[in-house]
């Protein structure tokens, strides 16, 4: 279809079941969804010109449920898709060039005659771009290039994974026009992962991608190369609970030091044991040589260890409520989970300012408000960015205004969990 075609019916409404269901919305909240697809494509005529088919693209962001670092040493997850996405307008083309405009930033080009890392492209998106096609070529479905537009809604440092979220959309767009739709959700987030490694040059583990890309509440298993996802579900509000996303303010700049000393103590500790990450250490091994761990590799690396262990096991403890309707137990982990990042994993803050503990402070500030009701914790990577907590939905309006009193207006995010991964957007 082309751009004329695509916009009347989306005035139309021929894309009003695949837009309910993607963002579980109606009414009005439907009319909104419609006018910023047609927003966006005619945004795509005004950067690429108006002739030729286009299609329509969605990734959600993610967030982290259960689980902190525990991906990148083979163990376990709980992360969920929401309803916040990156939503993009694109044609397949065969100049061999990848051509991306995302609303508000310049556009990032790609030449694909060279799918090699460049150097002076490392943190750019324009290297998870020539990552995703080289990876894409690499299995067979070589990308001859695209044009894309794309507009975002999802927060840039929350901890919702925007970056994932880019990396799965433009994984869905190579898979539909260069592989016929056949690379499913797994391989996309490994691609994802792969451009972002190599390419981009973050040691980043594959959660962040896999819930974007696979949609819903889902458990990972990373154990084995290929992730074992288990599916499962949460009605929040039926249980009375809303999920809050809370920006902290902190900067993000300088950290990705700290992100990176977190699997490299953690594999330093495995590796003393004669393994390469800890899911392949027995816990009982892991304890028994506590001295000479701590000589060895260092007290904070011990201590991060000691959280793998009980926040995977926490995973599944997680999990188990969730199935069988005991929302109470599920929260009560959740709030283990916290605390240990915040004393054993220590990725709250990086303790080198003492002006600015912006995570500390938001938790101890949720913690406050919500008294002994509902659950705080740490949100992804964690030293800056957000913090989730469950919000009784009776305490909601004034969690959000007191928390906002101190954080900002529009930092208190209250989120919807999306059942749809990475997708096309079609009639």
């Amino acid at each position: 279809m082309n751009q004329n075609e695509i916009i009347r019916a989306l005035q139309d409404g021929a894309f009003d079941p695949a837009l309910s269901k993607l963002y579980a919305c109606r009414g009005e909240a439907l009319a909104a969804c419609r006018q910023r697809y047609i927003d966006a494509v005619l945004a795509f005529g005004r950067e690429f010109g108006e002739s030729g088919d286009i299609a329509l693209f969605s990734a959600p962001g993610r967030t982290e449920l259960c689980g902190n670092h525990t991906d990148h040493q083979g163990g376990h997850v709980l992360a969920a898709s929401v309803d916040l996405d990156i939503i993009a307008v694109a044609a397949k083309r065969d100049n061999g060039q990848i051509r991306l405009k995302s609303e508000g930033f310049p556009m990032d080009c790609a030449s694909l005659s060279d799918l090699t890392p460049q150097p002076e492209e490392v943190n750019t998106s324009t290297a998870l771009l020539r990552g995703i096609a080289a990876k894409f070529t690499e299995l067979g479905h070589p990308v001859t290039g695209f044009d894309a537009y794309t507009t975002s809604n999802v927060l840039r440092g929350s901890g919702l994974s925007s970056s994932a979220a880019f990396e799965v959309l433009v994984g869905n767009i190579c898979s539909a026009f260069f592989a016929d739709g056949a690379v499913d959700a797994v391989q996309i987030a490994q691609i994802g992962q792969y451009a972002e490694n190599v390419f981009f040059g973050k040691p980043c583990g594959l959660m962040d991608q896999m819930a974007c890309s696979a949609g819903g509440v889902i458990a990972i298993d990373f154990r084995e190369e290929q992730p074992k996802i288990t599916r499962t579900d949460v009605d929040l509000a039926k249980e009375g609970y809303a999920l809050c996303i809370l920006d902290s303010g902190a900067d993000h700049a300088d950290l990705t030091g700290a992100y990176a000393a977190i699997p490299e103590e953690m594999q330093r500790i495995a590796k003393t044991l004669g393994k390469d990450v800890l899911s392949q250490v027995k816990k009982r091994d892991f304890y028994a040589n506590l001295r000479d761990l701590r000589n060895r590799c260092g007290d904070r690396a011990v201590l991060r260890a000691m959280h793998y262990f009980a926040d995977d096991d926490r995973v599944t403890n997680a999990v188990r409520s969730l199935q069988n309707g005991y929302f109470s137990q599920y929260l009560e982990e959740i709030t283990r989970s916290g605390h240990s990042s915040f004393e054993y994993l220590q990725n709250v803050s990086v303790y080198d300012d003492p002006m600015h503990m912006e995570v500390a402070l938001t938790i101890a500030l949720c913690e406050e408000l919500l008294g002994d009701r509902g659950a705080v914790r740490v949100h992804g990577g964690g030293f800056a960015g957000t913090v989730q907590a469950y919000v009784p939905l009776d305490m909601l309006d004034d969690f959000k205004s007191r928390t906002e009193q101190v954080l900002g207006k529009g930092r208190c995010h209250v989120m919807q969990i999306r059942s749809i991964g990475g997708t096309q957007v079609k009639i």
